[in-house]
């Protein structure tokens, strides 16, 4: 199965909905599976907050670069690796081990998003959480038509998977949030928190962001990812959702 993920992304409205998510389980060790977790940008930090943190990952390249980090952090002995691909998720973590599972930059490069999703919700313990950020489609066609380029933008808006298939992307889909609400939901679980990550803050350059504060853009970014009309134009959408238990 194809899990290559590249570089996961997230601002800080998705940490605080995570570290919300923590304090939930608090004082009792937090137990987090990061699927397809890459180089551990969000492996790592979790780990530094005291949680026990499970990755599953198949290219050797990221697994190597979230192990020197864990060691850099001190953190390596908080994180266990599994290097395969999601295939392995039923074998490897128990049912219902985790307190939250991560699914961050993964569901559009899989090849059976439904059958994954379910195994996710396999993951968690009743009552527990998992985390999605996914590629927006309606983001990317709001780049491309504002960029010029209307063809591509109309293939990304009418094609049934979001994508374009003759310019080398990498991902296989992208979603829209009531596409990626309804695939949690599918899988038995509750969504509690739909929210956009990169609002405006992926399309300013340089100069534009020089003129905010990080503090500034932040609370904007936090502010707008809530908000229908804007969330559903951010490049990535964050969905929270929680099994039954």
């Amino acid at each position: 199965m194809r899990t290559d993920t590249g570089t996961a992304r997230g601002s800080g409205a998705i940490w605080r909905a995570l570290q919300a998510e923590l304090a939930r389980v608090s004082p009792a060790e937090v137990h987090v599976v990061d699927v397809g977790g890459g180089s551990g940008v969000w492996a790592v930090p979790l780990a530094a907050s005291g949680c026990r943190v499970t990755v599953v990952e198949p290219n050797p390249n990221a697994v190597a670069t979230l192990r020197r980090r864990g060691a850099e952090s001190g953190v390596a002995d908080r994180i266990t690796v599994v290097a395969d691909d999601t295939d392995a998720l039923g074998i490897r973590v128990a049912t219902g081990e985790a307190d939250l599972v991560l699914a961050h930059g993964l569901l559009e490069v899989v090849e059976d998003p439904a059958a994954v999703t379910r195994a996710l919700a396999a993951a968690v313990r009743p009552g527990g959480a998992v985390s999605v950020l996914a590629a927006n489609r309606y983001a990317a066609v709001l780049h491309r038509a504002l960029a010029g380029r209307l063809g591509e933008a109309r293939q990304l808006l009418t094609g049934a998977d979001g994508v374009l298939s003759d310019d080398g992307e990498n991902l296989a889909r992208r979603f829209d949030a009531g596409g990626l609400s309804g695939l949690l939901t599918a899988a038995g679980l509750v969504v509690e928190l739909v929210q956009g990550d990169g609002v405006v803050s992926d399309s300013l350059g340089e100069a534009e962001t020089d003129q905010f504060t990080g503090e500034e853009l932040a609370e904007f970014e936090a502010l707008a990812g809530v908000v229908p009309q804007l969330r559903d134009i951010a490049t990535r959408l964050h969905v929270l959702a929680r099994r039954p238990g």
